[in-house]
């Protein structure tokens, strides 16, 4: 028995049509829009994962947009988190600014059917699906260890951070108990920058000029701050110790001049880029109810937390991180 004509036709086409796009239709619509809403959009750190997002948009021929205030706005992101919201795009990263006042909007979005992920920030008491990003206790305690050892074990040290921030608030805690291990060393101020390069040179500055003396280390547990720490102690020519976040290419520079002390670099690339093929998968294998506590079943579809690694960076690997960094780009 001989098979029809149309039968031979596309048999015969389908192993050309794969590698073009597949013989079988995309399981993606038109209408299929991801959306990534962060705070600072312009930092080298967000533009990173920016880019995470675009490629994972790009690999699974989806649409994706990143968007945000260019400062740190917390009320800035929770309208653009609405605006988002409204037109009922298929899932939501975002890394909040201030979990609390994000959490009814979160909450409202997932009693629509809209999976929300958190990066690098979480909203813990809100329904979001789960956390992609640092183990942010975990590096705080490193950054303290770190300090400790650079310190030789006594000293006074200013913390730059953002209260609001669950994942800061993590880092504290991680600095404060690594710190508790050395009863000499003095955390004397915790200082507010609001996301503001310039309020963490200011405040930097003050303390130089006002009580230099009575500070010998910065911690910075954001990116913002410590390379303005930086600029400041080259100013004053002022030896100190500074432990840094993040990877901002002044940060890297600053390491390289001895002005700060180490870093600990995250992945905001790799949380975005594997956030949005984890919101791609529950929106086309959807888990229900969406609002379940799926932290609590010991049989859920999916993690609480994804967490994507660390790297301490300092003078001894600082040139190694660099060429493996330009080579990626190439």
């Amino acid at each position: 028995m001989s098979l029809p004509i149309w039968r031979i036709s596309s048999l015969a086409l389908c192993p050309i049509a794969i590698l073009i796009v597949g013989c079988q239709r995309s399981q993606h619509s038109p209408d299929e829009k991801y959306y990534l809403i962060a705070t600072n959009i312009k930092l080298p750190y967000w533009e990173a994962a920016g880019a995470g997002t675009m490629r994972a948009a790009a690999q699974m021929q989806v649409r994706a947009q990143f968007v945000g205030p260019d400062t740190y706005d917390p009320k800035a992101q929770q309208a653009e988190f609405q605006r988002v919201l409204a037109q009922k795009p298929a899932g939501i990263l975002i890394s909040p600014a201030d979990p609390e006042l994000m959490k009814p909007d979160i909450d409202r979005a997932i009693g629509q059917g809209i999976p929300v992920i958190t990066i690098d920030s979480d909203a813990p008491s809100s329904k979001r699906l789960l956390f992609i990003g640092t183990d942010n206790y975990k590096a705080g305690h490193v950054g303290g260890e770190v300090l400790a050892k650079s310190l030789h074990g006594k000293g006074n040290v200013v913390l730059l951070s953002m209260p609001e921030q669950a994942n800061l608030r993590d880092r504290l805690r991680g600095y404060q108990d690594a710190l508790a291990a050395h009863p000499q060393i003095k955390i004397v101020e915790v200082l507010d920058i609001r996301g503001s390069s310039g309020t963490a040179f200011d405040k930097t500055m003050e303390i130089m000029e006002k009580r230099a003396a009575k500070v010998d280390g910065f911690a910075c547990l954001e990116a913002v701050a410590c390379p303005e720490v930086a600029e400041v102690l080259d100013r004053k020519k002022a030896d100190k110790v500074v432990v840094a976040m993040d990877v901002d290419p002044l940060t890297l520079q600053w390491i390289q001049k001895g002005r700060i002390t180490a870093t600990i670099g995250q992945k905001p690339f790799t949380m975005a880029y594997f956030g949005l093929k984890m919101l791609d998968d529950l929106y086309h294998h959807k888990i229900a109810p969406l609002d379940a506590n799926w932290a609590k079943d010991p049989f859920s579809p999916i993690p609480t937390l994804v967490d994507t690694g660390a790297t301490l960076i300092d003078k001894s690997n600082v040139e190694a991180f660099l060429r493996d960094l330009a080579n990626v780009k190439q």
